[in-house]
């Protein structure tokens, strides 16, 4: 049911696989989304390297599989049923000691006749390698079903610790389908003209900063997402990259699209909704529009950006070097005039925003 809890936010997708499915659930509750896929999902059904991995596996049976991905394991099916492989490999699948890395894998596992011996708490794959460590490896052979980045990390220790193990790529991150959209989009996150950037794995995480650093805005865009753009990740594997920029993502407590949808709507409509009282009425601000008195204000991104940045201190005096590093574009001083112009224009009225001599300009509110 359509809702307008998120009517004047924008919301940027950064994901290609599902990015559908999601910016409709944002729709429907009333805010604009742009989509910009940093990396493209490239299903393996016909990679040779997957076939390869197949007869690996069916030809030395492994003593323990991992299962990390719900979408991998059934197209790991499929892809052996198309080449003839599908009854050995489930023959020998069932045979050994499968590890779910949480309740989707386990639910494909089910799906193909199959029973896990273990599924993971944190649902991550850190903690099904090391439920296997804490069972001893050495000598042992374990078929790991990689997702899009490789866990090269977690191969290593378990081959370090005398594993025999058979990487099965299942499916991999192609380039960007549109370059320019990327660049776009991050144009739009470093001038505040977006409220989130949602992210639905680390390597699209990773591939969006590393697309910035290529437009040498790479701190721009960091400064854009510790202030006034929310990045939200599905869950702490994703957000890695995020966290090691040093940056604080929003993180739902259950790696779920549901439960990422949920988690930012709740934190736009409480954290992100502004009431200011004024003498001409309440002003509120959400996300990219203002409304004064129930009016909405035709405000472009410079104005915006102004009384955004007013609204930080409501009734303190902020000086025009500061506004001046809000403005999308920067420009000089003059800029900052302008633009508290065309902020005034928009409001109806001088008295909101005051100008204070030699110092700069207030958000003037009503105690």
């Amino acid at each position: 049911m359509a809702t307008e809890a998120l009517t004047g936010f924008s919301i940027l997708l950064t994901c290609d696989r599902r990015a559908d499915e999601l910016a409709a659930n944002f729709i429907r509750r009333g805010a604009g989304v742009i989509q910009a896929p940093t990396l493209r999902f490239l299903p393996l059904e016909e990679d040779d390297e997957l076939l390869s991995a197949t007869r690996q596996v069916v030809e030395r049976p492994p003593d323990a599989v991992i299962v990390t991905t719900a979408i991998g394991f059934r197209g790991w099916i499929e892809t052996a049923d198309s080449a003839g492989l599908a009854p050995h490999l489930l023959e020998v699948l069932a045979e050994s000691r499968i590890m779910a890395r949480g309740p989707k894998a386990r639910g494909a596992i089910r799906a193909a006749g199959l029973i896990e011996s273990w599924s993971a708490a944190s649902e991550t794959t850190s903690e099904v390698v090391e439920a296997l460590l804490s069972q001893g490896v050495a000598g042992r052979r374990v078929a790991f079903q990689l997702h899009g980045a490789t866990d090269e990390h977690l191969i290593e220790k378990l081959r370090l610790a005398g594993a025999d193990v058979v990487p099965v790529p299942v499916y991999r991150w192609g380039p960007a389908p549109d370059p320019v959209a990327v660049e776009r989009s991050i144009e739009a996150t470093c001038s505040r003209t977006v409220d989130v950037v949602v992210f639905t794995s680390a390597p699209g995480a990773e591939a969006f900063l590393k697309a910035a650093q290529d437009m040498g805005r790479h701190e721009e865009l960091l400064d854009a997402m510790r202030e006034d753009v929310v990045p939200a990740a599905v869950g702490r594997v994703t957000a890695r990259p995020l966290l090691d920029a040093g940056l604080d993502p929003l993180i739902p407590d259950r790696g779920r699209l549901g439960a990422l949808i949920r988690t930012t709507v709740d934190h736009l409509t409480t954290v992100r909704v502004r009431t200011l009282p004024t003498s001409a009425g309440t002003l509120e601000l959400r996300g990219q529009v203002a409304r004064l008195d129930g009016r909405t204000l035709n405000l472009s991104p410079a104005p915006m950006a102004i009384l955004r940045e007013l609204a930080r201190q409501p009734g303190h005096v902020v000086d025009r070097a500061t506004l001046l590093s809000a403005l999308p574009g920067a420009g000089d001083l003059h800029a900052v005039e302008v633009a508290v112009a065309r902020l005034r224009a928009a409001l109806g009225t001088p008295k909101i925003v005051q100008t204070v001599v030699k110092r700069g300009y207030r958000l003037v509110v009503e105690t």
